[in-house]
């Protein structure tokens, strides 16, 4: 990146390209500081002066004779604790850890451990400490941070610094408006103008955007995202709805983002709409009432599911995709974009198109997914029953199940899918004329 300089007026060179300067600092430390779990007079950063959000802050410590520990620690001689070496370097890691979250994000960092710590010399006042902190590995509970303490060009400690993360009670936006009757669970962020209901249940660590909706008898579970402007839990779309009593269940760590719409049931379709875990959904994508979701499942931007939808675990439906009410999308199917299902799409194929027919295996999908080799070589065979036979879907069924070459649970699986289908399943083999799709 780079800044340009503007030259005076009449001027015809080119203008001049100068560096651009150091990354823009996004640590205020008198808003962050009540998120640590230092007070005064314990704070001992003075000024942030580089950032990079996630991955590397560095922190100026001047280390004054005013500092209260000088009073006891030598004061013949005043020197810097080397523990108080170590709490510096801690709070610049906090404040790295912390600096790329909201400002009014609850959660908390505190010291767990320390290894392989050293000390170079001896910190005295009027020193400058210029801390360097980078993060080395981070998971949702804890982080592990590399800081060096620098006077001049000399270093002066080091240690590797084990840091705890946790939450307190829920942080609400003071612009959010949140129902009294709701139950917040620890960790939760709720972001401004974000609505959340009376009859809502946000589990631990769930985050709801910027004016994003949560309403109506709805149950999420823990480390939710649900980013701005998104809409969960709303009536349902359905003429045939009359306010009784529906409720949408959605499990762990999924992600909703923008303007994705998620209805709940109907007490014509068992009266709940239920996603599991770990599901993306992209945004604008629509999932309507009394659908049932597995997990480990894509939505791309825009993808659209009618009522009465059951889309099982590891599915990828692709952007701009519409599922016609009360069907059914497999096990590690594969919808490609654009496409039109009308009938069942059958587990571990790719269904293209409109109306949408059959690409063969989603081969690619299931070598990322860790599907062995030689189950993907028995699902083809068992395709080719299917599509490449003259034989009919009994005669080809039959075939398979007799055929001793394709004894697996997933065989077994795709002819129980097959047999099980109440709308029919698309079995309609692309013409070689048409293009393939492009494999995702």
């Amino acid at each position: 990146m780079t800044h340009v300089t503007e030259l005076p007026e009449g001027t015809r060179s080119a203008p001049v390209r100068q560096p651009a300067p150091p990354a823009a600092v996004g640590v205020q430390i008198p808003l962050a500081v009540d998120r640590l779990c230092f007070r005064y007079p314990s704070v001992l950063v003075d000024a942030v002066v580089e950032h990079v959000p996630g991955c590397r802050l560095v922190a100026i410590k001047n280390v004054t004779v005013n500092e209260e520990f000088f009073q006891g620690h030598f004061p013949g001689t005043p020197l810097m604790p080397g523990v108080l070496m170590i709490e510096t370097l801690t709070q610049a890691a906090a404040l790295l850890v912390l600096g790329g979250e909201p400002e009014f994000s609850p959660r908390r960092v505190w010291l767990r451990g320390v290894d392989h710590a050293k000390f170079r010399r001896q910190v005295v006042p009027g020193d400058q400490v210029r801390l360097e902190v980078e993060v080395r590995s981070r998971r949702p509970a804890a982080a592990r941070v590399r800081g060096i303490a620098h006077v001049g060009d000399q270093v002066v400690a080091e240690a590797q610094l084990l840091l705890g993360i946790t939450s307190r009670g829920a942080h609400i936006h003071p612009s959010a408006c949140v129902h009294p009757g709701a139950r917040i669970g620890d960790g939760c962020v709720i972001g401004p103008h974000a609505f959340v209901g009376e009859h809502v249940r946000l589990g631990e660590g769930t985050t709801v955007g910027a004016s994003a909706v949560v309403d109506g008898w709805t149950e999420i579970g823990r480390g939710n995202k649900i980013f701005p402007f998104a809409s969960v839990g709303l009536v349902p779309q359905d003429l045939k709805f009359h306010g009784e009593l529906s409720g949408l269940s959605i499990g762990d760590h999924n992600t909703f983002r923008e303007f994705v719409t998620v209805h709940r049931g109907t007490e014509g379709g068992g009266g709940r709409t239920s996603i599991g875990d770990g599901n993306l959904f992209m945004a604008t994508a629509h999932v309507a009432h009394d659908c049932r979701i597995g997990s480990g499942t894509i939505f791309g931007n825009g993808a659209t599911l009618g009522g009465h939808v059951s889309v099982e675990d590891n599915a990828t439906i692709s952007a701009y995709s519409g599922v016609h009410q009360f069907c059914r999308v497999g096990r590690h199917a594969f919808v490609g974009g654009f496409s039109v299902v009308t009938k069942d799409a059958l587990p571990y194929g790719r269904t293209v198109g409109n109306r949408a027919r059959l690409f063969g295996v989603n081969t690619i999908g299931l070598v990322r997914r860790g599907i062995e080799p030689e189950v993907i070589s028995q699902l083809r065979r068992a395709y080719r029953y299917l599509l490449q036979s003259k034989l009919n879907t009994t005669q080809a069924l039959a075939v398979i199940e007799e055929d001793p070459l394709l004894a697996c649970a997933e065989v077994r699986y795709l002819v129980d899918f097959i047999r099980r289908s109440e709308r029919g399943v698309t079995l309609r083999r692309a013409a070689r004329r048409q293009d393939q799709p492009v494999d995702e």
